[in-house]
């Protein structure tokens, strides 16, 4: 089913597009477009004074442009704003960068020709996609630098991304495409670049990618705390009624679930030494389900911020007016993947103490040391933990908000930013790590369920346990395990752990 901008657009939907889903442009979204678009030409035809039509930009806001460079002024602005520098985002990030901002443009107030809406779902839909450097978005007006760089092949300059990912020229490939570069006229250049469609871009990815690693993070706990002799005991439901959290609740439900019918568990059921578990196994569903509280708000933010015209000025065509404002301000995402890098943080860490504590044998009830035998001839597990530890420092780190900076610009007109795009690559990169560690959980937590042998884990368990050995074997002696790590590094990433527990348990929450 093809995505319609200018229509309802869902998170869901950025992602399909993202990963190459089709692109339409239809009515009456075209009308409204076309509404738009007749409210500028009516306004430069009248000579009005209107922000980044009839004058210059930021600081220059006050510089009258005569009508008839009002076009060159458009190419302009592209042009001087593509500063961005640093790593190129994704092809996926790009791509959805790229849906998002034809959105804005087609919801019909920001005075383009349908013809640029035409243009970018084109480019869409033949996966021409523009090569956007991450770096150099104050995050007001909106993702500036990056925007522009995207909007640069529209006109036939900058780049594109290569079938490999490399930058390719973009005048010669659409030239093959039998594209002509597009002659923007007034408004068009700064529609192109005023929003926050990159660091909207960013966050849904980091968002999506976040909602499979938190199911993943209760099937690495139920693992471990298993593998580790844990009790299952504050997992009891009325734990989960007497704190009405819905994240919590739902986390407990889903260690509940995955450890029933463990023979491991039950080995040790009512024993008189092993009562009550260390933080990192008793409150894993209070840890996580705390993130899972962060990230319905983080959704919630997205999906509003999705259906929001982030331009300035806005066209309002029923008045016949257009305004300046402050709609390309990126705080709401800013704050919002503030919180999301934040709350990872304590799943990353929570998971990585767990792993530690099935290392060390004085803390593992009667695991060997590292879980490796011939321990002292053989590290095992010992350097993945320092790892582990080494991604949770720089977790930290990056979770430092990026939302409470801000530095001034433009000569002093433009004097409070989000600095949401920051924000955004930080929560990417949180998420990025924090998928590491808990596949390094698991991936310890297999080999301790088999050091368990012959009692069996719990159906979900195995299963999961089960999905790892079929692409990482048993650690009998010494080996590389950065291949192990990547392996399951990917499962996480893809959801193959949750998908092969959910096989067991039933559709974990």
């Amino acid at each position: 089913m093809p995505v319609r901008v200018g229509e309802q657009l869902s998170l869901s939907d950025v992602v399909a597009v993202a990963r190459g889903e089709h692109v339409v442009f239809e009515e009456p979204s075209v009308e409204r477009v076309r509404a738009a678009r007749d409210v500028v030409e009516r306004a430069v035809a009248a000579g009005r004074t209107v922000y980044g039509v009839t004058t210059g930009f930021g600081a220059l806001a006050d510089t009258r442009i005569d009508p008839v460079e009002a076009a060159d002024l458009q190419h302009r602005i592209v042009r001087s704003h593509a500063t961005a520098v640093g790593p190129l985002l994704s092809r996926e990030e790009a791509r959805a960068m790229l849906l998002l901002r034809a959105h804005v443009l087609a919801l019909g107030h920001s005075g383009v020709r349908p013809l640029v809406v035409r243009r970018m779902v084109e480019m869409l839909n033949r996966d021409m996609i523009p090569a956007v450097p991450e770096q150099g978005s104050l995050g007001a007006s909106g993702d500036l630098a990056p925007l522009a760089c995207l909007g640069l092949p529209l006109i036939g300059e900058g780049h594109v991304l290569g079938s490999d990912g490399a930058p390719i020229p973009a005048g010669p490939e659409l030239g093959r495409a039998e594209m002509k570069p597009l002659s923007l006229e007034a408004k068009e250049g700064l529609s192109l670049v005023n929003g926050i469609q990159g660091m909207l871009a960013v966050g849904i990815l980091a968002t999506d990618r976040a909602e499979r690693l938190l199911r993943t993070a209760d099937v690495a706990a139920a693992m471990s705390i298993e593998a580790g002799f844990g009790t299952d005991v504050p997992f009891d439901e009325r734990f989960a009624q007497a704190w009405p959290h819905p994240g919590v609740g739902g986390s407990n439900r889903n260690i509940r679930r995955l450890l029933d019918g463990s023979s491991i568990m039950a080995s040790h059921r009512g024993s008189q030494h092993l009562v009550q578990d260390a933080y990192s196994f008793r409150c894993a569903a209070v840890v996580n389900g705390a993130a899972r509280g962060a990230l319905e708000y983080v959704e919630g933010e997205l999906g509003r911020d999705t259906m929001a015209v982030t331009d300035n000025p806005i066209v309002f065509p029923d008045d016949d007016a257009i305004l300046s404002g402050g709609n390309f301000h990126g705080q709401p995402v800013a704050v919002a993947m503030d919180a999301l890098a934040l709350a990872l943080v304590g799943v990353a860490s929570i998971s990585e103490r767990r792993l530690f504590r099935l290392l060390d044998p004085k803390l593992s009830n009667g695991l060997p040391p590292f879980l490796v035998g011939t321990s002292g001839v053989n590290s095992g597990f010992m350097l993945v933990q320092y790892t582990a530890a080494s991604l949770v420092s720089e977790c930290k780190t990056l979770a430092h908000p990026a939302s409470v900076d801000s530095i001034t610009s433009s000569a002093g007109q433009e004097d409070h930013v989000s600095m949401g795009m920051t924000a955004a690559r930080h929560a990417r990169d949180v998420v990025g790590m924090a998928e590491l560690v808990v596949a390094m959980e698991a991936l310890a937590a297999a080999q301790a369920l088999d050091l368990r042998a012959p009692l069996e884990p719990a159906a979900a368990t195995r299963a999961a346990r089960d999905a790892i050995r079929g692409s990482v074997t048993f650690l009998s002696e010494d080996r590389d395990l950065r291949p192990d790590i990547e392996a399951v590094g990917e499962m996480v990433r893809d959801g193959t752990l949750v998908l092969a527990a959910q096989e067991a348990a039933g559709e974990l929450n």
